[in-house]
């Protein structure tokens, strides 16, 4: 019964596992709902913003903000990489990191330079592996992202384009659709892109009036719209992050009762299989006697 002892032991290992993989999937479960609060009620604002930033540069063509300004020359592009501190999340970080990947191999081709922030561990390993150079970072975010830790890493790229010293930054995140979908965007940050479509461009004249002046307004205007889109791509990969670990944990501790499964079928086909042996042998013994 060696073999059987040793089902028995693998038995009990892949129970204690399911048993890890089940905390783990409450866990994400719990923090999931949380997360997706968050993140919800950041859209608003965010989306809000991003359309009214996106009419300045028409709005107002007497001051333009370095941050509407197509760069030139610099060769040098920032990339923002917004991951996670933790794995067992599936294909999450996996799927935002191959975009970022494809385009930097793309700009590279093209003879331009990487400078990248990295906020999440699972980012930084990831760049600093491929050689990129990182200039700041941010990790160990935990469940409640905080502007103030995140705009200081960032600012380091935003003050580089502001100087002249990098022809666009990119955003790279990962975006919650639903609970079971997570879709790896990579969005251009800077210089400003314009989210607006062609038709609505045509049927709306936006202008403003700035009070005290328009350089003042347009300048603090651009650094919150800067902050919030940051602080929406991190709140957006962290619902992501949770959602995905929990549909993860689920498979594991599913396939996890799988393997117990065939486990104990070939436990109980041994110890059958032992028994036959013995009766076979005392019937033998008793026929010779």
């Amino acid at each position: 019964m060696a073999a059987g002892k040793e089902i028995r032991g693998k038995i009990k290992s892949v129970e204690n596992t399911k048993k890890i993989t089940k905390a783990m999937e409450m866990v994400a479960a719990s923090k999931m709902r949380k997360a997706q609060d968050r993140m919800r009620a950041a859209r608003p604002y965010s989306d809000k913003i991003r359309n009214i930033a996106s009419n300045l540069a028409d709005a107002n063509p007497e001051y333009t903000h370095p941050f509407l300004v197509k760069q030139v020359g610099a060769k040098t592009v920032g990339f923002i990489v917004v991951t996670t501190d933790k794995g067992l999340c599936g294909g999450l970080n996996t799927n935002a990191l191959r975009i970022a990947t494809s385009k930097i191999r793309e700009l590279e081709t093209a003879g331009n330079k990487i400078e990248a922030v990295a906020i999440g561990n699972k980012g930084l390993g990831f760049l600093n592996r491929i050689g990129a150079k990182v200039v700041a970072q941010a990790v160990q975010i935990g469940d409640t992202p905080h502007l103030d830790k995140l705009i200081g890493p960032v600012k380091v790229l935003l003050d580089a384009y502001q100087e002249g010293r990098l022809d666009a930054v990119y955003l790279v995140y990962t975006k919650f659709i639903n609970t079971m979908k997570q879709e790896p965007v990579l969005e251009q940050l800077l210089p400003l892109a314009d989210h607006r479509m062609q038709a609505d461009k045509e049927s709306h004249a936006w202008d403003y009036l700035y009070e005290p002046e328009a350089q003042t307004v347009i300048d603090e205007l651009l650094v919150r719209y800067v902050e919030a889109l940051i602080y929406q791509a991190v709140a957006e990969n962290l619902a992501s992050e949770q959602s995905a670990r929990m549909v993860a944990m689920k498979a594991a501790s599913d396939n996890a009762g799988n393997v117990i499964g065939e486990l104990k079928l070939v436990y109980n086909k041994t110890r059958q299989a032992a028994i036959t042996k013995e009766l076979s042998e005392i019937v033998a013994g008793a026929a010779a006697v």
